[in-house]
């Protein structure tokens, strides 16, 4: 038996009918929804993780990508953490593979909690030893799919736990006029990230930008804040 069909049939043995349906509202898979479609069996992020660990040393890309292009949601979750793990033991050479991997295979990296679990661990921490790569980011922060620019702002996290911001900042100017709500929860998230790390840095932004930055993206941003600063910021 193929090893992924053995992580099929260990995730299939961890599943639940009342998680998948949980799971087919959480996500949004209605008509119209950003997960539109998506397939649910069930299974919670610590059974995926368990399947992962299990099978990551010996599956090849070649079946990890036969599981990330299925349609079952849990599928492709399990093969993006298939391929987070692979990336932290391997050598420079092999990471170099799984970042192209990765970003050959953004098709199918299709709903935020796929986006998160992996776009830092794999394109961040590529980026943060291989900074001339960079401008991928500002290519993907471009582009006209919704996950390409979650992928390119959250693989910033990665650059924000070393201290460095500056991308972060830039693309969220670049993103501050999108119209997703997801994409407005990522900017705002991040730059909450900046601000527990340097709160000057988030609010000499936030003083340039609080007057056009979405609503939502500004709640996330100053989540943390004292509640009179808080306050202050909501009534601005």
């Amino acid at each position: 038996m193929l090893i992924c069909q053995k992580c099929k049939k260990d995730l299939q043995k961890l599943s639940s009918k009342k998680r998948a349906e949980t799971s087919k509202w959480f996500f949004k898979t209605g008509p119209g929804e950003y997960g539109h479609g998506d397939v649910f069996i069930g299974v919670n992020n610590p059974g995926m993780r368990q399947v992962a660990k299990k099978h990551y040393q010996n599956i090849s890309l070649a079946e990890t990508e036969k599981l990330l292009h299925d349609k079952i949601h849990e599928y492709r979750q399990t093969a993006l953490f298939i391929l987070v793990y692979k990336y932290e033991k391997a050598d420079e050479a092999e990471q170099k593979k799984i970042y192209n991997f990765y970003l050959k295979n953004t098709k199918y990296i299709n709903n935020w909690d796929l986006v998160d679990l992996s776009a830092p661990n794999i394109v961040g921490k590529y980026l943060a030893k291989h900074p001339k790569e960079k401008k991928i980011l500002y290519k993907l922060v471009e582009s006209p799919d919704l996950w390409e620019k979650r992928i390119s702002i959250l693989a910033t996290y990665t650059f924000i736990r070393k201290n460095d911001f500056s991308d972060t900042l830039k693309l969220v100017e670049i993103l501050i006029k999108d119209k997703h709500d997801l994409i407005h929860k990522a900017i705002g998230w991040m730059l909450r990230e900046v601000g527990k790390r340097n709160s000057v840095v988030e609010e000499k932004f936030l003083q340039k930008y609080y007057k056009v930055i979405p609503r939502t993206a500004l709640r996330y941003a100053i989540e943390k804040f004292p509640e009179a600063k808080r306050i202050s910021y909501l009534k601005k």
